[in-house]
C-alpha cells in the first residue's frame, strides 16, 4: 500500500491550516506511519475508519490540532492512555523527538502494532505498555497524561491520578463539548480549559480539554 500524491498533499496543505510547518522527516514519518496503519488494520482492527484518506483528517490532523497545546505543558514526560492505534502518541511523539511518550494499551495486538510503529520509525522517545491503566506504576509522575476517546472525564481522571501530581496537566480530546461529564467531574480535578479545534478535512466538533488538580494552578 503506496501513500498517493492526495494523501501527501492533504497531509500537508492540513498541517499548514494547523499553522504547523512539517519538515521532510516528519511528513515522512507520518506517511510511513500511515502506511503501517493502514496495512495492519485489515488484520488487527486497529481503527474503524477504513478508507485512507479519512484517516489523513481524522487521525493524523486530529491529532496535530492539538500539538500546540502539548508543547504548552512543561516538562517532557507524557503518557498517551489507552493508545489503540497510536493516535495521538505517535503523532506527538515524531513532531517532538525532545519528549518522552509511553503509549499504553490494555489490548495485545494494539501494543504489538505500536511495538512495530516505534521499531521502523526509530522513535526512541516512545516507550510502548502492555497493561491496564489501574496497573501502570512510575517513580515519576508524569508531566502531562493525555487521551482520545479513552474514557468518560471523570474516569479518565480517576484512573490516572495516581500517576500524576498538583503540576501535571490532563488533556481530554473529545468531540461535542462533554457537559454531562463535566457535570460528573467531582473528583479532585478542575477544568482549566476548553478549547474547540478545528480539523482540516473533519466533519462534526471537536474539543479539548485540559484538567489538573483541584488547588493546583491554571
Amino acid at each position: 500500500m503506496s501513500i498517493t500524491p492526495a494523501q501527501r498533499q492533504a497531509l500537508t496543505k492540513g498541517a499548514r491550516t494547523l499553522d504547523i510547518e512539517l519538515t521532510a522527516s516528519q511528513e515522512q514519518q507520518l506517511l510511513a506511519y500511515l502506511t503501517l496503519l493502514i496495512k495492519w488494520n485489515k488484520a488487527y482492527n486497529l481503527t474503524a475508519v477504513r478508507n485512507p484518506d479519512e484517516m489523513v483528517s481524522r487521525h493524523l490532523l486530529d491529532s496535530l490540532s492539538v500539538l500546540g497545546y502539548v508543547q504548552h505543558v512543561s516538562g517532557e514526560r507524557w503518557l498517551d492512555v489507552g493508545s489503540g492505534g497510536g493516535m495521538p502518541g505517535i503523532i506527538l511523539a515524531i513532531m517532538q523527538p525532545e519528549k518522552s511518550f509511553a503509549l499504553l494499551d490494555g489490548n495485545g495486538k494494539k501494543t504489538r502494532f505500536l511495538t512495530q510503529v516505534k521499531l521502523e520509525l526509530g522513535l526512541d522517545n516512545v516507550q510502548v505498555h502492555h497493561q491496564r491503566i489501574e496497573d501502570h506504576q512510575v517513580e515519576q509522575p508524569y508531566d502531562g497524561i493525555i487521551s482520545r476517546a479513552f474514557s468518560s472525564l471523570p474516569d479518565f481522571t480517576a484512573w490516572t491520578a495516581h500517576v500524576g501530581n498538583s503540576a501535571t496537566r490532563w488533556l481530554a480530546m473529545k468531540g461535542i463539548e462533554p457537559d454531562d461529564e463535566l457535570s460528573q467531574l467531582d473528583n479532585g480535578f478542575v477544568v482549566h480549559q476548553c478549547h474547540r479545534l478545528n480539523v482540516p478535512g473533519c466533519q462534526g466538533q471537536r474539543h479539548l480539554l485540559i484538567l489538573g488538580k483541584n488547588g493546583a494552578h491554571a
